[in-house]
């Protein structure tokens, strides 16, 4: 299934840019990568959503891919939400809202548009192991990791895949890095960097200062769209008492604890998180 390029105007004139698959006929998802990811990292997720026949969008978000990256360096949480909320309105066919499924800040940002900026934008809202309230240590190791050769860049993929195995050690190693080449750029330096802007890195720690997340978890009281948190049982993101916490503002939701994976729940067991989003669609789907 050969996917559309689709192209949208996000907030600040930054162009984002994504993939479209599939017939739509039981509507639109919208998937929102996790920091420093593409939107390649939706590759099986999307094709097994668009064999169920929904639209499915994979979107690479400001900084990250092939979108722009901010002339002014915006690249705090507030920026991702008004370009989610922007994508949103544009996909919302026949009043058929689309629904979102985003990883990691992908997911904190769609929280974000359905609490401040634009409730009402999503049809639901299936958080990747994110929650307001998550583990700062956590936050700060995947940093580390995200900084680490940010500058130098690598001297081949397979030295960039030595990083990412050390760092996933519970992930068997790949034997083709077709995939992980799309995640790094070849520079005029003859050097693989990462493919997103490093001044990213620098706003996602002045986020963390700007903003209480925990007036996000207060929020989810008042949410009526349905919810679904999706967590890797490894997660060095989501403890078991910030999903407590967070299904306790939330008692409607749905969640997926998914075994065997870590914060990158859908690279780490695919067929069981593709299952889980599919069948939190397909309830929804019967609902209506």
């Amino acid at each position: 299934m050969v996917p559309e390029n689709v192209r949208f105007a996000g907030a600040e004139g930054v162009e984002l840019r994504g993939d479209c698959r599939g017939s739509g006929a039981r509507g639109t998802v919208l998937l929102a990568h996790g920091a420093g990811q593409t939107r390649h990292a939706w590759a099986g997720a999307a094709m097994r959503l668009a064999g169920q026949d929904w639209r499915v969008v994979s979107l690479d978000l400001r900084g990250h891919g092939e979108s722009g990256w901010s002339a002014s360096g915006n690249y705090r949480l507030g920026a991702f939400a008004n370009d989610l909320a922007t994508v949103g309105k544009a996909l919302t066919a026949n009043t058929r809202r689309p629904h979102l499924v985003g990883a990691s800040l992908g997911g904190l940002a769609g929280l974000m548009v359905e609490t401040h900026v634009a409730p009402g934008v999503f049809a639901s809202l299936t958080l990747v192991d994110i929650v307001p309230q998550m583990d700062a240590s956590g936050v700060e190791r995947i940093m580390s990791f995200m900084t680490e050769h940010a500058d130098d860049g690598f001297s081949s993929v397979e030295q960039a895949s030595a990083l990412i195995s050390a760092y996933l050690p519970h992930r068997p190693k790949p034997r083709d890095l077709s995939g992980l080449s799309k995640n790094l750029r070849l520079d005029a330096d003859g050097r693989y960097r990462w493919h997103w802007d490093p001044r990213f890195v620098a706003s996602v720690r002045e986020t963390r200062q700007q903003h209480n997340l925990a007036e996000f978890e207060q929020r989810l009281t008042g949410l009526t769209l349905p919810l679904h948190l999706v967590r890797g049982r490894m997660s060095e993101l989501v403890p078991e008492h910030a999903v407590r916490s967070f299904l306790a503002a939330a008692p409607s939701a749905h969640f997926s604890d998914i075994a065997d994976a870590g914060h990158m729940v859908a690279g780490d067991r695919n067929d069981a998180f593709c299952e889980a989003v599919a069948d939190f669609l397909s309830r929804l789907d019967d609902e209506h």
